[in-house]
């Protein structure tokens, strides 16, 4: 029966580790009111098991990185909405998908809600989990040009006019590529400080892998995306960034360059993805909304 509240497609991730905090995420979407959902939990290499009534499993046999897999939840729910949770992250507030989708219907232009994250129990919140090159207050809302993927709500029609998440790219960066083709579907992504979402601070030091991945998907991000020469710029910009910031820390700089080399040299699509990049109107669209995609 159509009860006309908006309806959402809830895609939650998971390979099973986190179980206490899966379950709290879970929980919380449960308790959201003033909406329909239809929440899938993907497994990426492992069997959703015990999930409460109102949520449907969707397993995959391996680990595929995390864009496909959430690309994977997609066709599993129905909603002209979409909303992303990761595992360990959770809604403080029972309003918090209404609140969305209020947003949604009183601004068309909107495509892409990141909302502020926030830890109850940590003294500091990173200024990351603000995608803005000023970061500012994390209650200011803005046009922003990426999303940390823990939880954004997107229009489903606005992202079907993308590539989904970008299925090669494993991890590190998807929002990015995302946010972008948002911009280029001729809608905005914004930042709102005044909802929130749950998550963890988690301890930032990060290992081999992470670096490697990092430098290759930010040259895959320019030769998928940016016309020449922008995507030149775009490289050399984050290059120059990257090596001053091995200067703190130089044990990191062998994956980076082992990354960097590996996004020249192989291929930047996965098998059976479209290979379009963004036409110049959506560089300058972006440019003349706040953030030019070069830094």
């Amino acid at each position: 029966m159509d009860t006309g509240l908006p309806t959402f497609g809830v895609v939650v991730l998971t390979q099973g580790t986190r179980p206490r905090e899966f379950r709290r995420g879970l929980d919380s979407l449960l308790r959201q009111r003033g909406v329909e959902l239809d929440i899938v939990v993907v497994g990426n290499g492992w069997e959703p098991v015990d999930l409460p009534d109102g949520v449907h499993a969707h397993a995959l046999p391996e680990n595929v990185g995390i864009p496909a897999g959430r690309n994977a939840g997609v066709g599993q729910v129905r909603g002209d909405l979409l909303f992303f949770l990761d595992d360990d992250a959770w809604l403080p507030d029972d309003d918090f998908l209404a609140g969305c989708a209020a947003e949604f219907a009183a601004d068309p232009t909107i495509g892409m809600i990141q909302p502020r994250i926030e830890d109850p129990s940590a003294d500091e919140l990173p200024t990351r989990w603000i995608p803005r090159l000023h970061k500012g207050s994390p209650y200011h809302s803005s046009n922003v040009f990426s999303v940390v993927e823990m939880a954004v709500a997107i229009r489903r029609d606005v992202f079907e006019q993308t590539l989904g998440w970008p299925a090669s790219f494993f991890y590190a960066h998807e929002g990015i590529e995302l946010a972008w083709r948002v911009w280029a579907a001729g809608s905005r992504v914004v930042y709102l400080g005044h909802l929130r979402a749950g998550h963890p601070v988690i301890d930032p030091r990060r290992h081999d892998d992470y670096y490697l991945k990092n430098a290759r998907n930010r040259v895959w991000l320019a030769r998928r995306n940016l016309p020449w020469p922008v995507s030149w710029a775009y490289v050399g910009t984050w290059s120059a960034v990257q090596l001053v910031r091995s200067r703190h820390t130089p044990s990191t700089l062998r994956p980076w360059l082992a990354g960097w080399r590996a996004g020249w040299k192989s291929q930047p699509w996965a098998p059976g993805e479209t290979q379009r990049k963004l036409p110049w109107s959506a560089v300058w669209r972006m440019g003349r909304n706040g953030r030019w995609p070069v830094v």
